[in-house]
């Protein structure tokens, strides 16, 4: 088994590797490299459907991290091709709005997965027997309908899924790389705020920054809200002299805390009592 997927994860590598980005004819490569993985997948469908696992613990390890590395480049092509192919040819305004549709629809795949995304993100073991052994599963557990459509042979009820999950983080980065690139067109360095000469360090937790940064764009706080919320958080990472990271990630983090708005209303009280204070001294 091995062999196979060394040839093969080199055989995608080379394809991955042919794909210029910056080429006129990036469309066309990307459908040269999806029929290249499409082919590379049906040699390893043939192998693995005659394939007689040693033990549970290896078609496991295959279905759980073997099978969506490297499917996970096939679902990232076809999306990124389906992407380009719809993209305006507009004005850069009309391109923004569009990636950024795009990223809210993989918000919302997130959203609905969040439970197994944890789960598999976390390293977690102790459901990997209903989600990546071949068979039908438990009709109670939460499975995609695209689970009935595949060969029983060559699937399990998640690992589609989790080959999803990579690729849609693959895209998500692919769209924020090219909504910094029509946003620094949008506006040039001498439109920007003049930052100012010695920049305050944020002292408080990333996570509190965060916070208030996505309450600051729902209230449309900034450029009467037509900022976007990594824009906003690139000037506050600027200003503030600080990395906020992967500030979704953080963001569902926030949404699962039994307290959502924990700094707002820490800052609400604190402003309260400011008020409350002044007012018995007059």
């Amino acid at each position: 088994m091995k062999k196979i997927i060394d040839e093969i994860a080199t055989e995608l590598d080379i394809s991955q590797q042919k794909i210029d980005r910056e080429s006129i004819g990036f469309i066309e490569s990307l459908s040269t490299a999806i029929n290249s993985f499409e082919n590379a997948f049906d040699r390893l469908k043939a192998f693995v459907s005659d394939y007689v696992f040693k033990n549970e613990a290896e078609e496991i390890h295959f279905f759980k991290e073997i099978k969506p590395q490297l499917f996970c480049k096939l679902i990232y092509y076809r999306k990124l091709y389906n992407v380009e192919s719809m993209r305006p040819n507009g004005r850069n305004c009309s391109q923004i709005n569009y990636i950024e549709r795009e990223l809210d629809s993989l918000k919302v795949f997130f959203d609905r997965n969040i439970d197994f995304y944890k789960y598999y993100r976390s390293g977690s073991t102790y459901l990997d027997k209903h989600y990546f052994l071949r068979g039908k599963p438990d009709i109670q557990m939460t499975v995609e309908s695209f689970y009935f459509e595949r060969d029983p042979k060559f699937s399990t009820a998640c690992d589609f899924k989790v080959a999803k999950i990579l690729a849609n983080e693959l895209l998500r980065i692919y769209l924020n790389e090219e909504l910094l690139k029509l946003e620094q067109a949008q506006y040039p360095h001498s439109d920007l705020p003049t930052f100012p000469k010695t920049k305050e360090t944020w002292t408080g937790s990333k996570t509190d920054l965060v916070e208030l940064i996505y309450a600051l764009c729902e209230t449309e706080s900034f450029s009467f809200g037509k900022i976007t919320r990594k824009r906003l958080a690139d000037y506050f990472e600027s200003v503030f002299n600080i990395d906020l990271g992967d500030v979704y990630r953080t963001y569902l983090e926030i949404r699962e805390r039994n307290n959502r708005t924990q700094f707002l209303d820490e800052l609400k009280e604190k402003l309260i009592k400011k008020m409350d204070e002044d007012d018995s001294k007059k």
